[in-house]
């Protein structure tokens, strides 16, 4: 049972995603920059941390 729901949660996400692309592309790139700039920030704390 518990297996069929992470399944279909993980199908309703790809699919809202996809939905989303589709739909407002500029704001699912907006999206994605923003989550890789997080990783750059984070990249930026730590080397300021070993400075």
């Amino acid at each position: 049972m518990v297996g069929w729901i992470k399944r279909a949660l993980l199908v309703l996400v790809a699919a809202f995603v996809v939905f989303y692309l589709f739909t407002r592309p500029e704001a699912a790139a907006e999206a994605v920059l923003t989550f890789f700039g997080a990783f750059e920030s984070i990249a930026r704390f730590f080397t300021a941390l070993a400075s």
